[in-house]
């Protein structure tokens, strides 16, 4: 079965990584929560199209086609967790307005530059009546948000991340549900980032640490086992 990182990781750090004990699988629980992390048109390009038409078209901050390759995935994912009544909960960064000129606006400037637009989730994927908007400043989805409170009172014990940027707030989401205890599934094709090769080499690294990695059609029937 490929991987993402086929081709980036080298025989010998595999051979380290399985002598280690990491990689094993962590499973899922019984009561799974979808997280759709900053898929905004800012992440996205306004349409589809290659990732260099992007950049000079709308958003500087577009992944372009990438972006878009991980909605049709996580519409997929949408529409099961709709079907079967799980949560959905949209971790996304608010407007320029809310930004400060503090650390990220300091490091990453450009998102200060974003205009409105930019920070509309599409169609596709848009939120219904009763999903959980959750606008955040950070990279991680629990720092400084009530997300953690709201896993605990729709008794989530798994989270399904998606997308963007893998490098950045899915990782740093992975990371911290983990350290909460909770059980990850990461669909690879869900997500994105910027660089292949970022993308690819975060993704072995939570697949070894923090969750389970697999594609998208594999996560659903991994879901398909829970009971409703």
């Amino acid at each position: 079965m490929s991987a993402p990182w086929d081709g980036l990781i080298s025989d010998e750090d595999l051979r380290h990584y399985e002598m280690a004990g990491f990689g094993h699988p962590s499973g899922i629980g019984s009561r799974p929560a979808l997280l759709i992390i900053d898929v905004q048109y800012r992440t996205l390009g306004n349409t589809p199209k290659p990732f260099e038409r992007a950049v000079t078209e709308d958003y500087t901050t577009a992944c372009g086609q990438v972006g878009w390759d991980a909605v049709k995935n996580i519409v997929k994912l949408v529409d099961l967790f709709r079907e079967r009544e799980w949560p959905v909960l949209y971790p996304h960064v608010a407007p320029k307005l809310s930004f400060d000129r503090g650390t990220l606006g300091a490091k990453v400037p450009s998102i200060l530059d974003v205009p409105e637009q930019g920070y509309k989730i599409p169609d596709e994927i848009a939120p219904r009546p009763g999903d959980v908007m959750l606008p955040k400043k950070h990279p991680s989805a629990f720092f400084g948000t009530p997300l953690a409170s709201y896993l605990i009172d729709l008794k989530a014990d798994t989270l399904v991340v998606t997308g963007c940027s893998t490098s950045g707030c899915v990782r740093g989401t992975v990371v911290d549900g983990f350290a909460y205890n909770f059980k990850a599934l990461v669909p690879h094709d869900a997500v994105y980032d910027r660089s292949h090769t970022v993308h690819a080499v975060n993704l072995f690294d939570m697949a070894q640490k923090y969750a389970d990695v697999a594609s998208t059609d594999e996560v659903i029937e991994k879901l398909a086992s829970v009971p409703s």
